[in-house]
Formats: C-alpha cells, sequence, structure tokens
C-alpha cells in the first residue's frame, strides 16, 4: 500500500499545513470556549493566522488545560456526535480525556495504517497485538489501523507472557506489537523453552509508548529475528501512529505532519527552537474534530530533522530521550535514563532490564544507584568456578566496569549492584518505570 502524501514536495506540504491550521482557527474561534477564551487573552484574532509559519502566535496547551476542564470541556463536538472516548489512567490526579468522530477514528486509522506500512507490515500479514485494549489508545489503536492496512489482528492485550508464545507458536503472525519492555520478556520467554531464532515466524517488531534505546532494539532483534521500529504517539494528540520509523532506516522517526505539525520548544523559557537543536515537542493536530489541540506540551524531549537521503520527505524527529519530568539533576548534570541504557551497550554483557534509584543527601540527588542483570552466559564464558567469593568478584569487576563507563559518558558517579540474569521485576505489559523512590 502507498501513502502519497509522504512524499510532498516541502513547499506542497506547507501549503497544506497552511490551509488546515487557518481553517483549524476558525473552527476553534467557533466551537471552543477554551480556546476562544485563549485568543482573546492574548489579543488574536483568527484572521492574524494566514499560514504556518503564523502558528507561533498562538497559544501552547498543557496537560493541566485538560484536567482543569475535565472531563468534555475541550471538546469541539456534542457527546452525540463521538464515536469512542479514551482516557488516561488518572494516576496522578485526574484523568485526560480525549473524544474522537467517526472522521476521527477514521483519521487515527489512516496514520496507524501508513505507521505500520513505513515498519515493513503489508497486506495479508497477522498482527499479534500485546498493547492493552481499554481506555488505552494503543491496543484499539493499533487494531484498527491494521484492519485499515488490510491485516489479520489477533487481540491478545498484554500479560500472560507464556499463553503470548503459545499463540504466536501456534498461529506464526509476522508483526508483533507491544512495548519495548514487554517484548524483551516475550523474548526471554522464547529463550527460556529453548526455541532458536530461526524458529520464530515473526519478522517485524512494532514497539512504543516508552522511551527505549539502540542497546533495547539490539536485543530484541537479537532474540526475536525481528525489524524492531519505533511507534510514537501520545492520547491526548491522537494515539499511536503521530510518528514512525522506517524499518530500512531506523534512528530516525517521520512525522506524518500532514495531520500533526510540530515544533520544539525551549523547556525554560518555550520559545521556538530551530532544526536539530533538542527540547520539548509541541504538536497541533491540523485534522482532529471531537478535540483539536494547539501548540500541545508532550513533556518528550528531542529534536527535529530532514533527512536528505531519506525515502520520505516528511519531518523526522530523533529518538525520545526522556520526558522532561523524567530528567534527574546528579550534582548539576541533566540525566535521562535513556543516557544510562546507552552506556550500558558500552559494556558486553549488560541486559538491559534495570532500575534507577537516586541518592539524596541535603535535598540534593548526589548519585545514582543501579541494579541491572547480567547475562548468565556471560559467566559461563568466563569458566568462573561456581562458589561465592568468585562469583562476587566477577559481578564486582563487571560493576566498576559499568560504573566507569557511566562516569565516562554521562559525568555523574554511580553505585552499580549487578543481579543474575531474570531476578529484577520484567514488565508484563504496558509501560515501565525505571526510576525508583529516593534514598
Amino acid at each position: 500500500m502507498d501513502f502519497p502524501v509522504e512524499y510532498l514536495q516541502l513547499d506542497q506540504l506547507r501549503h497544506l499545513q497552511s490551509e488546515r491550521l487557518v481553517g483549524l482557527v476558525h473552527y476553534l474561534q467557533e466551537r471552543s470556549d477554551f480556546y476562544r477564551g485563549k485568543f482573546n487573552e492574548s489579543g488574536i484574532s483568527p484572521d492574524d493566522i494566514k499560514s504556518i509559519e503564523d502558528i507561533t502566535k498562538l497559544p501552547v496547551t498543557f496537560k493541566k488545560d485538560l484536567r482543569d476542564h475535565y472531563p468534555f470541556g475541550l471538546f469541539t463536538v456534542p457527546k452525540n456526535e463521538l464515536q469512542r472516548i479514551h482516557c488516561s489512567s488518572g494516576t496522578t490526579g485526574k484523568p485526560t480525556v480525549v473524544g474522537y468522530t467517526s472522521e476521527d477514528v477514521n483519521l487515527f486509522s489512516e496514520v496507524v495504517a501508513r505507521s505500520l506500512n513505513a515498519a515493513g507490515a503489508k497486506p495479508g500479514m497477522q498482527l499479534h497485538n500485546a498493547y492493552g485494549y481499554g481506555i488505552f489508545t494503543g491496543g484499539l489503536g493499533l487494531h484498527y489501523g491494521a484492519e485499515k492496512l488490510g491485516m489479520s489482528v489477533l487481540p491478545v492485550s498484554g500479560g500472560m507472557t507464556a499463553r503470548q508464545v503459545d499463540l504466536i507458536i501456534d498461529f506464526r503472525p509476522e508483526v508483533l506489537c507491544c512495548s519495548p519492555s514487554y517484548a524483551l520478556t516475550i523474548a526471554d520467554e522464547f529463550t527460556k523453552r529453548g526455541i532458536p531464532v530461526d524458529e520464530i515466524s515473526l519478522q517485524y517488531a512494532v514497539l512504543g509508548s516508552e522511551p527505549w534505546t539502540e542497546i533495547i532494539r539490539h536485543h530484541i532483534e537479537e532474540k526475536l529475528g525481528v525489524h524492531a521500529t519505533n511507534i510514537y504517539g501520545l492520547s491526548e494528540i491522537i494515539g499511536p501512529g503521530v510518528s514512525m520509523e522506517d524499518f530500512e532506516e531506523k534512528g530516525g522517526s517521520y512525522i506524518w505532519e500532514d495531520h500533526f505539525y510540530p515544533e520544539i520548544l525551549d523547556p525554560i523559557t518555550k520559545e521556538p527552537l530551530p532544526l536539530g537543536e533538542e527540547g520539548v515537542l509541541v504538536i497541533t493536530t491540523l485534522t482532529k474534530k471531537a478535540m483539536p489541540l494547539l501548540r500541545y506540551w508532550t513533556n518528550d524531549i528531542t529534536s527535529l530533522y530532514y533527512d536528505k537521503n531519506a525515502k520520505r520527505t516528511m519531518v523526522k524527529m530523533k529518538p525520545i530521550l526522556g520526558r522532561a519530568d523524567d530528567m534527574l539533576i546528579v550534582r548539576g548534570v541533566n540525566v535521562y535514563p535513556s543516557q544510562i541504557e546507552e552506556a550500558f551497550s558500552h559494556v558486553k554483557g549488560v541486559v538491559p532490564n534495570y532500575y534507577l534509584t537516586p541518592v539524596e543527601k541535603e535535598q540534593m540527588c548526589v548519585a545514582l544507584d543501579i541494579d541491572v542483570e547480567i547475562d548468565d552466559v556471560l559467566v559461563t564464558e568466563e569458566n568462573l568456578e561456581l562458589d561465592t567469593d568468585a562469583y562476587l568478584d566477577f559481578t564486582g569487576n563487571f560493576g566498576k566496569n559499568i560504573e566507569n563507563e557511566i562516569k565516562k559518558r554521562v559525568g555523574i558517579t554511580t553505585k552499580v549492584k549487578i543481579h543474575a540474569q531474570d531476578s529484577l521485576p520484567k514488565c508484563e505489559g504496558g509501560k515501565i518505570n525505571r526510576i525508583l523512590k529516593s534514598k
């Protein structure tokens, strides 16, 4: 399946974006009490917005705005025109609620189908969908997008890993969809059963809902024999399918900017940053009907760039470094979990299942304690005798190697504790939190 809009020349794309932004601002002026109030506060008239370049005149929207207007205050259509409602878990306060008209559901399916196609999926393939179904957008989003692409879908949802593997063995799907941490859990189950990689039917793994790194990609691809690619999205914008890596290119994700216009803003000043500079991603939904958002602050740290050698002409985003509120400041150094993962990739034998515990002194983070697993095969290769002293010497030296690598590459002090493979808690579906409560 081909999606011609992905190959538009930049001037054609800007013209399309400008038309859609102008229409969106007039739509919000007519239908949204929230944005009409924002326009009045800042002295903006819809007539002031004439092209996509004028987007910086518009207000930034935050998650707090959705919570302050819970549940339906940002909707621009009456409830009887909605086809679907999703919301967040609400574990940190009121959930954020998002609604979809039938047009929005079709849009959601289209961008997910486009994303799956970029990931290598084709009509006639089968998707093993291990994303959670329910109020979370992932399960249903991937399900309908895959069907639009012409795939068959096994709606397994998350958890019950042994059953997941049984079904993959029996049904022989080509595509797996879940979080990267759960893909590692599934891969480990195959390894435990002694099933060779060349006997696993999977060819592609479409992974998202949490930041991940090249070391995670390497482990998944090696253990499952797949092309592993990142799908990005968030419920407030539409769900998964806002951007997607190409399975042959990797390293950066196309943003489907005919529907989602991206900017990078400075985390402090909230002023726009040029291409290539790192900051917070904000997105404007150019074509949504039920709950369009202007310049939504995603809280995700990344940068944007155009790749002259890419297949498509649309902008790419670099892998998410982390969320702005996941950043740790260790003795004045800004640190994201993804930087620790990247340092792991330079030490042979690290299994990327780990947890970070900030160590605080006088209300300041002075170091990180890190619990991480070691590949049992490496211990065997080292021909260690099975006695406690030999094992402790080996793991102690191994931990110091990791500490030195992190010091060299990230610039912070850590204390690493090595654990046997499969001894730390694993993801059983959904997202995983790598940062534990401070000591």
